[in-house]
């Protein structure tokens, strides 16, 4: 990707030049806390059944309306501490954490975005990864919401990304999907219990279809590495076995693992 220039708008009858990379760029940066902060309320209320778009946010132990000042993003939670101020339950710092990562992956991809298409598919595609990481970290669910937008911007990001083609795109979203629903059947067969959910079969769909068939074996490789270590280190912090019907929130694995291997082709 580093072989091309910045989309410019050339305004020299005005005696400027418009560098809209340079401006969609800085506005992505300053509003991904925000989005941040909506993706933490999709992740709170999509798994619960919940109204995510007219539903006013609300404290979830006093159950108190949040005002403006409650709702700026990090600020507010930094400076009441993370606590309500209306009860002083305590607030998820998951929240937090949701908006700090949203910002700093943005500013990552607008540094190594060549393009203004490129920046403008691969943010989104991004943050959605970064909201299914935390829905199945915290919930153990893929919100159909999500993995079914992941698709479709995957499937726009690999018809701008340079090193691949919507060929590529639709190969990895088939392939991938197809594999762990297959995958999915075999272990409920031999097993008679669920080992692989749906939303792990769309997500990976939805990886394969953002960065194509040929990145999917090292995301799964990695994924699964890096899923039995940390889940090994949980069960030794925690005194506990680490047992065959234990949950693991692979996805959330899948989700980060693609991000590194996004970043890694972003770079070489």
């Amino acid at each position: 990707m580093s072989n091309l220039s910045p989309v410019r708008c050339d305004h020299s009858a005005n005696g400027y030049n418009l560098d809209l990379l340079s401006i969609f760029g800085v506005l992505l940066v300053l509003i991904s806390p925000a989005v941040g902060s909506y993706l933490g309320v999709l992740v709170d209320r999509l798994p619960r059944g919940e109204d995510s778009v007219s539903k006013r946010s609300a404290c979830r132990a006093c159950g108190h309306p949040l005002g403006l000042g409650d709702l700026v993003p990090v600020i507010s939670f930094v400076m009441r501490g993370g606590k309500c101020r209306y009860c002083t339950a305590p607030i998820p710092p998951w929240h937090l954490y949701i908006e700090l990562l949203a910002a700093g992956l943005t500013l990552i991809v607008v540094l190594l975005s060549p393009t203004l298409s490129i920046l403008l598919v691969t943010v989104p595609y991004i943050w959605l990864l970064v909201g299914l990481f935390f829905a199945d970290l915290i919930w153990f669910r893929l919100p159909n919401p999500f993995t079914l937008l992941l698709l479709a911007v995957g499937l726009l990001h690999a018809g701008v990304e340079p090193s691949l083609t919507l060929l590529d795109g639709l190969l990895g979203a088939t392939v991938g999907g197809l594999c762990f629903w297959a995958l999915r059947a075999l272990y409920t067969a031999i097993r008679g219990r669920e080992g692989l959910g749906l939303g792990d079969v769309k997500l990976i769909a939805g990886i394969g279809a953002g960065l194509g068939l040929s990145a999917l074996p090292y995301v799964v490789l990695s994924a699964a590495l890096t899923g039995i270590c940390a889940e090994v280190a949980r069960s030794y912090l925690a005194g506990s076995d680490l047992t065959a019907t234990r949950r693991v929130p692979f996805g959330a694995y899948l989700c980060g693992t693609a991000v590194l291997v996004w970043y890694a082709n972003a770079l070489y």
